[in-house]
């Protein structure tokens, strides 16, 4: 009874006493709620960045973001931007006259607020990375049955302008251009594409040139995945990925270059028509039926030859003025007449005859044209082969007429400069050239004489920017040929003396085909052989040619791999070359033994089982093995004592390559095993078992070795006597060595290293003698380095072109070159180095510590410092140092979380205008085209009033964002020298103003920013106005304009008279304008947070003429006031207004 007396007792002084202690509670704990919400805050900032990037990523694939995601996102962006306000609300209260009961709301909502993030962080752990799903792949697809230079030439303007009219034709889904082969339609349609994306007509211009007779659906794809930044996963539905990435592009243009028959568009994974009336097709062809019967074109437009004055103009253009001579005039009019009005034509018979001033060689040019023998290649015409025959035996010396045949063999698309070094070296087109490091000189110089004579093009890049487009034996990785040159080279090199036989097999009828032609004598007496097969179910059993040298097999990965019969190569006993893709060799065929003459062995992308039959093969120069799917290296390689190149690359299955097998491979001079991650290599000494791995001491062995590429993530499996480096004079290399196996392809260099993990200074040291020659180097985790030029190179890495650092804690300086020590770094240091790049580096005080040395860093492009806590000066220079400008080709500069940096270019003094600015007088960047400043705590401004002459003079790019304590970015005279200014973006930070007078009674020009494009102010809290005071301007080349969250600004732009004074008593439009203004204006999108008038004034009909896209993003509640006379601008617009 007493316990129920008790626990009655205590409920009633908890009901009594709980609404009494709660509230005080909120009082006593006001401060510790305040400062957990925003810590709570912190944190949910740092969950939806984790957040987005698998967002961001799933975006780009085309998937669909889950819907619970999506409103995790929206709701944190809320909470994030509410924070100011919270912190406003919080700072009026300590003022208010109810101070205690502002307090215990506040408390009280932090409280609750926290409670309720903490749970919502808990929910984006729980969403495990899952954030995004994909479509079921589409129903089966029902037929719809149901440059280079451009040249504008007068009599395509034309046709050029219908193409554009009728991609901007709503109706128009699907049009065709069409001419003859060399006429010109890949070159116009990419002026289509280019002017397209300029006139933003849709959201996505793809691309896909080269489609052919025999089209790679998978080759098709994969290069529209690239386009979209789409990537394929080995087993899945590529047609369905692909169709549902292009569905959500809103408006996208597909061009398809070069098709010769029927393209099943839903087999590729293009939806059309009802399927997605946003995506339109452009498609090119040689002939015109192709277009309207069989892809059911709506539209075609044919692309006629030049008439005789431009056919004379291009080529009087390439052949040079000395066809204006008397006596050459009249032939060569003759022999443009020849070309048929055929750019290709024209081009190649004007570079084959340049710089010839006799006029025999002329006479007999022309007398060749007229004697040329019929044609029956589809789409050429006879005066086009006899030009391009012509081009061909004018080349000077068979090297160069060799290399030409050699290219036409090696299928279509895009031709790898490392395949024709491989291929050529063995077929000895090169005369008197033995070693490796002379064949790729001379390769490089027979290439670019082929494209002096437009035999041979540059590569465009249409495949993108992947690992497999670097080489680094070439500058340039591929090359290619012009369909219609590659065309005519078959042809040329069909007939004696070459006897070279191209043949494309589709479809098991033509394998039938195949087997007959094998018996003839055609196939008998041929050296080389190139078939590109697709759609085959077999070979035949054998090929029976005595006489062959070369043999290339391209099999399409659309297909099961295919099968080599076991005696397929028993009668092709003099075989040198042998190049076979995709097939699978599951067992090898056993006739490959025969091949005792083979040179050159290339199994790309191949099934591999067992090849141990390759060490019969002992002639072998040349083993490529790359992207197969081989798990171990036969010991049998060990017995290629010829072998001089090796090649492993992204042989992702790779784990095994024997011990000894490498060393015993003396006269290799290039080995590559680049992407081949999974291999195990194994320290000196280690048993494992059964099986022992390879160690990397063996490459010490390899005394010809001169270019090697690897990557390896133990640092600890390098021997450490430090001579492995020593012992090894190699010319090219990319080592990487850690864990994140960090690539540099995108950069031209021969020379990279890659050390990550590697954090002693002692181990560092084991690859000096690269790192003194190396043009790219990274560094990462190095932990007991203080000054980068001092510990690691003396001499001054005067060959490096590229550095980047990364989370290397103890670093000072990169170069430190104080009279008080007694090293004194030499000059040219770092004379060669072009960008640099810095992050994470938390004890870095400066780039450059005392005096620069003369030549230092005037190569120097680009330099970004990220998250380098303690760096206060990029610069620190003595006080007696001058004047000078000592960065004078630096065209970017990005910096980035530097929350201690006070100045670029410190000199030591101090009370000077050099504290109060970032950029003083005596920083003169003259090249500089990109600024970016974001999260530079420390900073008040950016720059002086004045700017030395020509100082940034250049500057395109200005993102300013994160600078709380910058007050005004520009002042007037700062702003009139950045004349090409045209993109600039602030964010977060605390101006009042972005151009702020220096005169308060002085008006700022009229002009200002005269190219500015585009514009963003956003998160801008203190702003007012853009120009503090009385301010004009028209903008006449602005088209882009964003304003966000700017919720104390009372005018933006104001274009009156300095007469003309404003009314500060009454609310002000964002935008008072008086006479002409915006007049390119394309976009304007607002974020408001207040009542607020758009615009007021008079204004002529050419202002905000050109304005397509409006976008007002305003709380509820908020009015916005569009004036009457705009309306009739944007009454047409979608108003969106979330």
């Amino acid at each position: 009874m007493v316990e129920i007396v008790i626990s009655a007792a205590a409920k009633v002084a908890e009901y009594l006493v709980d609404p009494i202690i709660r509230p005080l509670g909120y009082l006593v704990n006001y401060r510790r709620n305040i400062t957990d919400l925003n810590q709570q805050i912190n944190s949910l900032q740092l969950a939806r960045g984790g957040l987005q990037i698998p967002v961001d990523e799933a975006n780009r694939q085309g998937d669909f973001i889950f819907p619970g995601v999506q409103e995790w996102l929206t709701y944190a962006e809320g909470i994030i931007q509410k924070r100011n306000d919270f912190n406003e609300d919080e700072r009026k209260a300590s003022k208010s006259c109810f101070y205690l009961k502002s307090r215990y709301q506040l408390s009280k909502q932090a409280e609750k607020q926290a409670a309720e993030i903490v749970d919502k962080i808990q929910e984006a752990h729980n969403f495990g990375g899952r954030v995004s799903y994909r479509l079921p792949p589409p129903p089966p697809f029902i037929s719809s049955a149901s440059f280079k230079d451009y040249e504008a030439f007068q009599s395509r303007e034309s046709t050029f302008n219908q193409i554009m009219e009728a991609l901007r034709n709503e109706d128009m889904r699907m049009i065709g251009v069409w001419g003859m082969g060399g006429v010109g339609k890949t070159t116009l349609v990419k002026q289509v594409a280019q002017q397209a994306e300029e006139d933003k007509l849709f959201h996505k211009v793809v691309m896909v040139l080269n489609i052919s007779q025999t089209p790679n659906i998978t080759e098709i794809q994969a290069k529209i995945a690239r386009m979209l930044g789409l990537k394929f996963e080995a087993e899945e539905d590529r047609a369905g990925r692909l169709w549902q990435r292009l569905k959500r592009e809103e408006k996208i243009l597909v061009i398809l270059d070069d098709i010769w028959g029927k393209l099943e568009l839903g087999e590729i994974g293009i939806p059309y028509g009802v399927d997605h009336k946003g995506c339109k097709l452009l498609l090119t062809s040689r002939e015109r039926q192709v277009l309207d019967t069989d892809m059911r074109t709506q539209k075609e437009f044919q692309v006629r030859h030049l008439n005789e004055e431009e056919a004379w103009s291009l080529f009087k253009r390439t052949a040079g003025d000395s066809v204006e001579q008397p006596e050459l005039r009249s032939i060569a009019v003759n022999v443009v007449k020849k070309c048929d009005g055929l750019p290709v034509a024209i081009v190649t018979i004007a570079n084959a005859l340049r710089g010839k001033s006799r006029v025999h060689v002329w006479e007999n040019a022309l007398e060749e044209l007229r004697t040329a023998a019929p044609t029956s290649i589809r789409g050429v015409t006879e005066g086009v082969y006899s030009c391009l025959e012509l081009s061909y035996n004018h080349l000077e010396g068979d090297e160069v007429k060799s290399l030409f045949l050699l290219c036409a063999l090696l299928g279509d698309g895009d031709i790898s400069m490392d395949r024709l070094l491989q291929l050529a070296m063995c077929l000895n087109l090169f005369e008197r050239t033995y070693s490796w490091e002379k064949a790729i000189n001379k390769l490089i110089t027979l290439v670019e004489n082929l494209k002096v004579s437009s035999l041979l093009l540059d590569h465009e890049g249409d495949d993108g920017d992947d690992d497999d487009s670097s080489s680094l034996l070439f500058d340039h990785a591929f090359v290619r040929m012009h369909d219609v040159v590659r065309d005519v080279a078959r042809s040329i090199a069909s007939k004696d003396p070459h006897r070279f036989v191209v043949r494309e097999v589709v479809g098991s009828q033509e394998a039938v085909e195949l087997r007959e032609w094998q018996r003839t004598d055609e196939c008998r007496n041929c050296t080389r052989i190139s078939l590109i097969c697709r759609n085959m179910d077999e070979l035949p059993q054998g090929l029976v040619c005595p006489q062959l040298e070369f043999f290339l097999l391209n099999s399409s990965n659309d297909d099961p791999y295919l099968k080599i019969p076991d005696a397929f190569f028993q009668d092709t006993r003099q075989l040198r070359i042998l190049d076979l893709s995709k097939v699978s060799l599951t067992p090898s065929p056993s006739s490959l033994g025969f091949l005792s003459n083979l040179q050159t062995l290339r199994l790309n992308q191949c099934q591999i089982q067992d090849i141990t039959v390759i060490g019969e093969l002992k002639k072998l120069q040349v083993l490529s093995l790359a992207e197969s799917d081989i798990e171990q290296l036969p010991n049998e390689v060990a017995q290629l004592s010829d072998l001089r190149m090796l090649d492993l690359r992204n042989c992702d299955s790779l784990e095994v390559i024997p011990r000894n097998v490498i060393s015993s491979l003396s006269q290799l001079e290039y080995l590559s095993m680049k992407g081949s991650s999974s291999i195990e290599w194994e320290a000196e000494g280690f048993n494992r078992g059964e099986r022992i791995n390879a160690c990397l001491s063996e490459l010490k062995h390899l005394s010809g070795l001169r270019t090697l590429e690897v990557q390896v993530s133990d640092p600890s499996l390098f021997p450490e006597d430090n001579v492995l480096f020593e012992n090894l004079n190699l010319t090219r290399y990319s080592i990487a060595i850690g864990p994140y196996w960090t690539q540099y392809d995108e950069y031209k260099a021969s020379r990279r290293l890659t050390l990550e993990g590697v954090t002693s200074l002692y181990m560092v040291k084991c690859f000096s003698k690269l790192l003194k020659r190396s043009q790219v180097l990274h560094l990462r985790e190095l932990n007991d380095t203080k000054h980068v030029v001092y510990e690691l190179d003396k001499e001054g890495f005067v060959e490096l072109k590229y550095l980047t650092l990364r989370r290397c804690p103890t670093v000072q300086y990169i170069l430190h070159s104080s009279t008080s020590v007694e090293w004194v770094p030499p000059p040219n240091t770092f004379c060669m180095l072009e960008e640099l790049f810095l992050d994470g580096l938390d004890n870095l005080e400066a780039v450059c510590h005392g005096p620069i040395p003369m030549g230092s860093f005037g190569n120097l492009r680009r330099l970004e410092l990220w998250r380098c806590e303690r760096l206060k000066y990029v610069f620190s220079l003595p006080a007696q140092h001058g004047r000078e400008s000592a960065f004078p080709q630096l065209q970017h500069l990005e910096l980035r979380n530097l929350p201690e940096l006070i100045s670029f270019y410190s000199t030591g003094s101090s009370g000077t205008q050099e504290s109060m600015t970032f950029f003083s007088q005596q920083v003169a960047l003259p090249g500089l085209e990109s600024l970016s400043v974001k999260r530079l705590d420390n900073i008040r401004a950016l720059w002086p009033d004045q700017l030395p002459a020509n100082s940034f003079s250049k500057l395109r790019e200005l993102e300013v964002n994160g600078c709380n304590k910058l007050l005004n970015l520009f002042s007037v005279s700062v702003a009139s020298a950045l004349v090409q200014l045209q993109d600039l973006q602030i964010w977060k930070s605390g101006v009042e103003a972005i151009v702020a007078n220096e005169n308060e009674g002085e008006a700022a020009p009229l002009l200002l920013f005269p190219k500015l494009t585009c514009l963003t102010l956003g998160d801008l809290h203190q702003l007012k106005r853009f120009c503090s005071r009385r301010f004009s301007s028209s903008w006449p080349l602005l088209k882009q304009l964003e304003v966000h969250n700017c919720d104390k600004v009372e005018i933006l732009f104001q274009q009156i008279s300095s007469e003309c004074e404003l009314d500060n008593k009454i609310q002000q439009p964002l935008f008072w304008v008086e006479k002409e203004a915006f007049p390119n204006l394309e976009e304007l999108r607002l974020s408001l947070n207040g009542n607020m008038e758009i615009c007021r004034g008079q204004f002529s009909r050419v202002s905000f003429s050109k304005l397509s896209v409006l976008t007002i993003k305003k709380d509820h509640g908020i009015s916005v006031v569009i004036p009457s006379n705009m309306v009739h601008l944007v009454q047409h617009l979608p108003l969106s207004s979330p």
